[in-house]
């Protein structure tokens, strides 16, 4: 069965924010702020509801940049991530429940605290170059393939 979820990821020229991810699926790892499409939104909605709820900001002219699937070694699960990104928000970023928020500079970005396959999509967001990818986990840490392309 396919999940559908949103990534909202907000740059500006020489920066990242990140969130720690503080309970749930991805507890402990740096990530963009994103969660579950319910049955009344669109990915774009859900994107803009995801970083209000998790970083307590209003992001604005969200481009849709990469889709990603996400498959586990013995899930029939499919998680299909609509990857968002952008430099405009208003409000400060805050932690709440979920996330605690963090600017990381582009050459300081803590791969090694994040989703394995980060390394190999992150590098898309940050040159602003559209991608689709797919990615095939063995367990939570372990990729057993990834594959990743730019779209044009």
């Amino acid at each position: 069965m396919e999940k559908i979820l949103t990534l909202c990821i907000v740059t500006d020229s020489s920066r990242i924010l990140l969130g720690m991810k503080k309970r749930g699926f991805g507890q402990g790892r740096w990530n963009g702020f994103g969660g579950k499409v319910t049955d009344d939104e669109t990915v774009e909605e859900a994107a803009e509801r995801e970083a209000k709820e998790e970083a307590d900001i209003t992001v604005r002219s969200l481009r849709k940049i990469g889709l990603i699937r996400f498959t586990f070694e013995n899930d029939p699960d499919v998680l299909v991530v609509h990857i968002f990104t952008t430099e405009r928000y208003s409000g400060e970023p805050k932690e709440t429940d979920e996330m605690k928020p963090q600017w990381f500079n582009f050459t300081d970005i803590p791969y090694e605290d994040m989703w394995p396959a980060d390394r190999y999509w992150l590098p898309y967001v940050i040159e602003k170059k559209q991608f689709a990818g797919n990615v095939h986990f063995k367990d939570m840490n372990t990729i057993l393939t990834q594959k990743f392309n730019e779209v044009k």
